[in-house]
């Protein structure tokens, strides 16, 4: 079905697989589409996105978008201002889907992650990385603000000081300080235990109550920025509303039974 990904769905869990070492124009609209699709799939109950081949990703494919966006580069008046605004935009958007999907997504990181790269892990709900990982903010190294999410997200991932450090000097990280700093959940040894590890924790999450994972991932993302208060009359509105459920006197009956659980999403 696309070009630069790969859509592998086993079971409850899905997996997108990044196919090229670059971001083209068309990976946006690609990515943007097969995350409303994940969206719109009750079956799904956790997101593995890894990459294809020596790295995660490069980041943004600067002679596709030079090509594409050239007029845009290079100055012009306000109607190639307002294109290149509303195409920034639309490559916002693909990131956004990320983010708003419904169920957890796991970002699996081997080799670089530079640029556009950060901003499409930044709107993930977690990130692993093998030994070999390195990170980059790279975009202000060659004269760009960061506008895909990385200068959003990142502060409240790894706090405000290390995300200006980061974003300030462009600097290239390891996976160990990655972890240090909180931009990475853990650090496995090479990438097939990373590849492991991903499936290992998104089978753990998909083995919970999936409207509970659901329940639990929306009020997070309501939460955040939020007065505690706010959080806290968001979710008992959310547990007078849903609450009540087949999976939770499932989960009774099998604390009882002394058996494991078998959540059917009801």
């Amino acid at each position: 079905m696309y070009e630069t990904i790969a859509v592998a769905k086993q079971g409850p869990i899905t997996t997108l697989t990044l196919r090229e070492r670059t971001m083209r124009g068309i990976f946006f609209a690609e990515i943007g589409e097969a995350f409303g699709a994940i969206a719109d799939d009750p079956e799904v109950r956790a997101v593995i996105v890894e990459g294809e081949g020596k790295c995660f990703t490069y980041g943004l494919d600067l002679p596709d978008a030079a090509q594409t966006m050239g007029d845009a580069f290079a100055g012009g008046g306000a109607a190639t201002r307002t294109e290149l605004w509303r195409t920034i935009h639309r490559l916002q958007r693909a990131f956004n889907a990320i983010e708003e999907c419904p169920v957890p997504v796991i970002a699996a990181v081997h080799g670089w992650c530079i640029g556009g790269g950060v901003d499409l892990i930044c709107a993930a709900d977690l990130r692993l990385a093998s030994a070999d990982a390195r990170f980059s903010v790279r975009e202000t190294k060659i004269a760009i603000v960061a506008d895909l999410g990385t200068l959003q997200r990142l502060p409240r991932i790894v706090g405000p000081g290390h995300a200006r450090e980061l974003a300030f000097t462009g600097k290239d990280i390891p996976a160990a300080r990655a972890a240090t700093i909180g931009l990475v959940n853990d650090v496995l040894p090479d990438h097939d235990a990373l590849r492991a590890a991903a499936r290992a924790l998104a089978e753990e999450i998909a083995a919970n109550p999936p409207l509970t994972v659901r329940g639990t991932k929306e009020v997070m993302r309501f939460s955040e920025g939020k007065d505690p208060r706010e959080g806290l009359a968001y979710v008992a509105a959310w547990n007078s509303a849903f609450l009540a459920s087949e999976d939770l006197g499932e989960a009774v009956s099998a604390f009882f039974g002394k058996r494991p659980p078998s959540f059917k999403g009801r």
